[in-house]
């Protein structure tokens, strides 16, 4: 504590963990799982209020349009709730990102609607730490900063999503433009109950390969049929043999079939990938095309490609390897130890890297068992992480970036 300047201190001393949590508490009451628009309609006017108090403009984007592919091989458009955006000071010297999503993994029918404390410091709620926490964090430390008055010298844009828990598909373009200028990016996932941070991610893609082949009596004539679900088969363990030490595939799913006495004509083939490094999604898109023409040729089928690598991986370089230490040494300075270590898990952490922006994509709250009923957060890491945010934004801004 000895160490920070007069701004610094200022920045973190208007931090109130009560007002924080009541925030918590109210926008954990409000179920927002993906595809639930009414409910993240509700909680994007919630966090608008919220963000209000913030010297910006604010503005909900509609979703870009995505589809899917139903079991039946259909595909449509899904909906999304709009996306939100704070612009402060664009034309400041200093211009950061802060991303974050309202939306949760619980839907309406989800069993987990309700939140609890498990003790004075332990709220288990749904979205408590995955993210509503982060998103209080979030405001908190940027609240501080502008307290601090620190803000002319210091732009930023907020971004808050609504599809972040199915892939930001709807978004994806938003972050990359958002992204654009700026010196460094928070992003609000949790960190893990003792406090470590996510480093290095693999990246992602998932996809829907739809197989069409002809139907026939599988006793009289299976010779005329063309079976979708073998051919589905096929591809999956094709597939699966082309995995490595840094690429993960997992055949996950295969919709389709019917009748015992009727030859398949259709298949829907879910796979998703995990690589660890742009090579292997390379690699892994020349296996899917070869995997693809070689089952249809053998098994004279029709196959269509759904999906794409929605999250490049996101490695530690030299401008994410000076955050990190910046941020580790704000955080010795408040008391606070901060390590990381790799993780296979993905978030929009992996986007803004790809855009050239160092990142550190878990500077919300600390919790745990997240995607799960059990799903908690710790609640004096409200305070804790909006202090670490504050003063490492503050440093960022004194020295003009990293």
């Amino acid at each position: 504590m000895d160490r920070m300047t007069m701004d610094e201190r200022r920045s973190i001393e208007a931090i109130d963990q009560a007002e924080m949590l009541r925030q918590v508490e109210r926008w954990v009451a409000v179920n927002s799982g993906t595809r639930n628009v009414p409910g993240l309609n509700t909680v994007g006017a919630m966090l608008a209020d919220g963000f209000a108090a913030l010297p910006g403009a604010i503005t909900l984007v509609d979703p870009d349009p995505v589809e899917t592919v139903d079991a039946d091989g259909t595909v449509r458009a899904i909906e999304h709730g709009r996306h939100l955006l704070v612009s402060v000071r664009p034309e400041a010297p200093v211009r950061m990102l802060f991303t974050g999503h309202m939306d949760t993994v619980y839907g309406e029918t989800h069993a987990f609607q309700a939140m609890r404390y498990t003790d004075p410091n332990t709220l288990n709620g749904p979205g408590a730490a995955d993210m509503k926490g982060g998103l209080s964090v979030m405001l908190a430390a940027l609240k501080a900063v502008e307290a601090a008055g620190i803000g002319d010298r210091f732009g930023y844009d907020v971004m808050i999503n609504s599809d972040e828990e199915t892939g930001s598909f709807s978004s994806a373009r938003l972050i990359e433009r958002v992204a654009k200028g700026k010196v460094a990016a928070f992003t609000y996932e949790p960190a893990l109950p003792d406090g470590t941070l996510a480093g290095a991610r693999g990246g992602t893609g998932n996809f829907s390969i739809v197989v069409t082949g002809r139907s026939a009596h599988a006793g009289r004539n299976p010779e005329d049929g063309r079976n979708a679900i073998v051919a589905a088969a096929d591809i999956a363990l094709r597939l699966n043999a082309v995995r490595g030490p840094r690429l993960a595939v997992n055949p996950a799913k295969i919709d389709g079939g019917g009748p015992n006495n009727v030859v398949p004509d259709h298949a829907v083939l879910r796979v998703n990938f995990r690589p660890h490094g742009l090579d292997e999604i390379e690699r892994a898109r020349s296996q899917i095309d070869a995997a693809v023409a070689m089952v249809a040729a053998q098994h004279d089928v029709t196959i269509a490609v759904h999906g794409s690598f929605n999250r490049p991986p996101k490695p530690i370089d030299a401008g994410a390897a000076k955050l990190f230490a910046l941020v580790q040494a704000a955080g010795a300075d408040l008391s606070i130890p901060i390590a990381w270590r790799d993780t296979g898990g993905v978030c929009d952490g992996n986007n803004i890297a790809a855009a050239g922006v160092p990142v550190i994509d878990t500077m919300g709250v600390r919790g745990g068992a997240i995607h799960s009923a059990e799903e908690f957060m710790i609640v004096d890491s409200l305070a804790e992480r909006a202090r670490l945010s504050a003063l490492a934004i503050a440093r960022i801004v004194a020295q003009g970036g990293l």
